[in-house]
C-alpha cells in the first residue's frame, strides 16, 4: 500500500493562499490518479481535486478558478495550490492515491478566518 505524508495545512485569513503538499512513498507517474478531498464537521467527505495519470485535471466547481492541483513526478509529490480561500473552504483536508488500492493520507487541518 502507498504510504502518504502531507503537509502545508494550517490558519489563514479569508483572501489569504495556502499551499498543500503530499509526498507518496512510491511513483506517482504510475498511479492511476491522485487527488484532494477534505471534509468539514459534520458533513461527508468531498472531492476537491484530481490528477490523473496523463496529467488531466478535475476540481469541484466551487474551487474552480482558485484551486489547483499540479505534481512533480521527479519527488513524488502532488500539490494543492489554494488561493483566495473563503471560510467555507474551512476542513480537513486528505491526500488520496488511486493505485490498486486506494490509500490516505493522514489529514491535514485548513482553517480560514473570515
Amino acid at each position: 500500500q502507498v504510504q502518504l505524508v502531507e503537509s502545508g495545512g494550517g490558519l489563514v485569513q479569508a483572501g489569504g493562499s495556502l499551499r498543500l503538499s503530499c509526498a507518496a512513498s512510491g511513483s506517482i507517474s504510475t498511479f492511476n490518479a491522485m487527488g484532494w478531498y477534505r471534509q468539514a464537521p459534520g458533513k461527508q467527505r468531498e472531492l476537491v481535486a484530481l490528477i490523473f495519470s496523463p496529467g488531466s485535471t478535475k476540481y469541484r466547481d466551487s474551487v474552480k478558478g482558485r484551486f489547483t492541483i499540479a505534481r512533480d513526478n521527479a519527488k513524488n509529490t502532488v500539490y494543492l495550490q489554494m488561493n483566495s480561500l473563503k471560510p467555507e473552504d474551512t476542513a480537513v483536508y486528505y491526500c488520496e492515491a488511486r493505485v490498486i488500492a486506494t490509500s490516505w493520507g493522514q489529514g491535514n487541518q485548513v482553517t480560514v478566518s473570515s
